[in-house]
């Protein structure tokens, strides 16, 4: 018996047939404003180098951007699930356009910090309502279109290090990725007016919210359920993301342009994963796709920090694809569970793991700087094993 959840066609929105140009459309924007968020791990040893800052400070400058997405994406998403800001969409590109002008050409480490909350302003904007547009536009298929919405993002993600390697020499080269911000301003404008027509399309039109079959304290057992799966999967990818690049320079002597081939390698996996977690979850369950995706990923960590440089790329490589299959699958779970609240549960989820990475960043990267990066990988390597929590995850019926 699958003990997951299957999608329901109904839905408390009236969706047509998968709009597939629409969820490419928002899919694209995702991955434009993730490469702008990702380069920032990949400049990270040339802001060391220019500021002189320790492992700790790398973590808050992580910690200021990331802390300010998981503050405020809940609220936004509060917010839009009464009532719906489409135009926001292109606003949230040019917070991030005005953060990456500031890192590009900031004098001192507080407007690195500032640069920072730019961009975490800007993918709190954008998340919420960007992940409403794919459900939107989904006709029901909702892990599908979670999975094609969050590729983009992850895909930008493993972008960023390699355009990084490929065209920043210097701080000021960081000023030309405004223009990957400008172009994601077109295509959200676009967007923002479909989406605007839909709303109005549906104004009138009040379709029954279709409720769980589970009680108050049951829905509350699950989300705790899902944040610890989400706390085991963001503090290991903030291990990797913020130091993989300087665990591998010190074991294997490598230089910064060829660590950042190997971060994009973990990130392309994530990439990939993502492609197949929702729809997986869509045939088989959510719950068993967050069984493997967390849990499953736990023998591949535990020898990643002992290996050879070429097998360490690859053991990355499939840690990326497994891990990153989970989110796709949580996110649908939890808007099963309380399906007349998509805006918050989006943004409560993209905000957990915003915050969570932030927390994790400046945590580990001060562990980092007591037990070195060797040991925190080994350290780091048993968080998985936090999925085993999967197995309190009730059966849904929607």
């Amino acid at each position: 018996m699958n003990n997951g959840t299957k999608t329901s066609g109904s839905s408390e929105i009236k969706v047509e047939d998968t709009l597939i140009v629409i969820i490419l459309a928002i899919s694209l924007s995702h991955l434009l404003n993730d490469v702008m968020q990702s380069i920032l791990p990949a400049i990270y040893p040339l802001l060391s180098a220019n500021y002189n800052l320790s492992l700790l400070q790398i973590g808050i400058i992580t910690a200021t951007y990331q802390i300010t997405g998981s503050l405020l994406q809940p609220l936004i998403g509060i917010y839009t699930d009464k009532k719906p800001l489409p135009y926001s969409l292109p606003f949230a590109s040019a917070f991030m356009m005005g953060g990456l002008i500031m890192f590009a050409n900031a004098h001192n480490y507080y407007i690195l910090l500032a640069a920072a909350i730019c961009i975490g302003l800007g993918s709190s904007i954008f998340h919420p309502e960007a992940s409403r547009v794919a459900r939107i536009a989904s006709g029901g298929k909702y892990g599908f279109a979670q999975s094609v919405f969050q590729v983009g993002g992850n895909a930008g993600t493993a972008l960023g290090p390699l355009l990084a390697a490929l065209f920043i020499r210097q701080q000021q080269h960081i000023g030309w990725f405004a223009a990957v911000a400008f172009i994601s301003v077109i295509v959200l404008i676009s967007i923002s007016r479909w989406y605007a027509d839909n709303l109005k399309k549906r104004i009138n039109s009040k379709p029954a919210v279709v409720h769980t079959n589970l009680s108050k304290t049951e829905i509350h057992h699950a989300l705790l359920v899902l944040v610890i799966l989400m706390l085991a999967k963001y503090s290991y990818l903030a291990c990797i993301s913020n130091f993989y690049t300087f665990f591998a320079m010190e074991k294997f002597g490598i230089d910064i342009h060829q660590a950042q081939y190997l971060l994009f390698l973990y990130l392309g996996g994530v990439a990939i994963g993502t492609i197949f977690g929702g729809p997986i979850a869509d045939r088989i369950g959510a719950t068993s796709v967050i069984w493997v995706s967390i849990l499953g990923v736990l023998p591949f960590t535990l020898i990643l920090p002992h290996v050879s440089l070429p097998v360490m790329a690859v053991l990355s490589i499939m840690i990326g694809m497994i891990l990153a299959s989970a989110f796709p699958a949580i996110v649908v779970f939890a808007q099963e569970l309380i399906p007349d609240k998509i805006g918050t549960v989006a943004g409560l989820f993209f905000g957990l793991a915003f915050g969570i990475g932030a927390i994790s960043a400046a945590v580990l990267g001060a562990l980092g700087d007591i037990i070195g990066n060797q040991n925190l990988f080994t350290v780091c390597s048993f968080l998985p094993f936090l999925g085993i929590v999967a197995i309190f995850l009730p059966k849904l019926n929607t």
